[in-house]
């Protein structure tokens, strides 16, 4: 506890504490993949990634400061967001690895316009983004990135993270999003 002017007290968090927070907050799974200047591809699996704005679309992901997958990102001005389905958890394990051989681990193709590696067998939909600012915050970057290219892979459920456990969305047939 911490004792504010006026003699208030408050409770004194640290960053376990946010962990268990954002644990309890289940989100879907992404890489993000970019190519580095020297043609490297780089990825990392992301769960911090949100929509900002529909006109113009605009998205934000934040990638740990000092990656080299950020570094790409940084550099070249271009990214793909990979949303993973419920059958890719190996995907999102591998990128989150660190492993210097992920991009051969996996099945991927970098087609003209693409802004980073699609990972066609771990993704029901990419997304190429165009970097259009970068804030470091802390030990991440938040980038925010105009969507120039929304590509449906496969029509799979999503992959989640929560609870530090994977899952995947529940129920036999997916439907549309009414309006």
């Amino acid at each position: 506890m911490t004792t504010e002017p006026g003699g208030r007290e408050r409770p004194t968090g640290g960053p376990a504490d946010l962990r268990t927070l954002m644990a309890a907050f289940p989100t879907g799974v992404s890489v993000v993949t970019a190519t580095g200047r020297d043609g490297t591809l780089r990825g990392m699996t992301c769960t911090s990634l949100c929509s900002v704005s529909l006109d113009p679309p605009v998205l934000l992901v934040c990638l740990r400061r000092g990656s080299p997958t950020l570094a790409a990102v940084v550099d070249s001005g271009l990214f793909a967001v990979n949303l993973l389905h419920a059958q890719a958890r190996s995907t999102a394990e591998l990128f989150a690895s660190g492993a210097q051989d992920r991009f051969e681990r996996v099945v991927w193709q970098a087609g003209e316009g693409a802004a980073g590696p699609h990972l066609t067998h771990s993704s029901h939909t990419v997304a190429d983004c165009l970097v259009i600012n970068a804030q470091a915050v802390g030990d991440h970057t938040v980038v925010l990135g105009r969507v120039d290219t929304v590509t449906p892979v496969l029509d799979r459920r999503p992959l989640l993270y929560g609870l530090r456990r994977y899952a995947s969305w529940p129920g036999i047939a997916l439907s549309p999003v009414e309006s």
